[in-house]
């Protein structure tokens, strides 16, 4: 793997905005079909992950935190 030197940078493109504008660019470049097939598989990833356990994140079952400790502020 060649080395890239400091001049083969675009450092337009380290920024947030220089991210997005390129993400939009290579978006943009897609042919139709591909960005359809993109989209639908978004689509199909999202349903799996709203209907699954993944999608719902950590949760934590509601209860009394201070149930069997001494309130010592009082």
């Amino acid at each position: 793997m060649a080395n890239k030197s400091e001049d083969d940078v675009d450092w337009k493109l380290t920024t947030w905005e220089g991210a997005k504008r390129e993400a939009l660019r290579r978006w943009a470049a897609l042919p139709l079909e591909r960005i359809v097939a993109a989209l639908e598989e978004m689509q199909e990833l999202g349903e799996e992950l709203h209907s699954s356990d993944a999608g719902v994140g950590v949760g934590e079952q509601q209860g009394d935190y201070r149930a069997g400790a001494k309130d010592e502020h009082r």
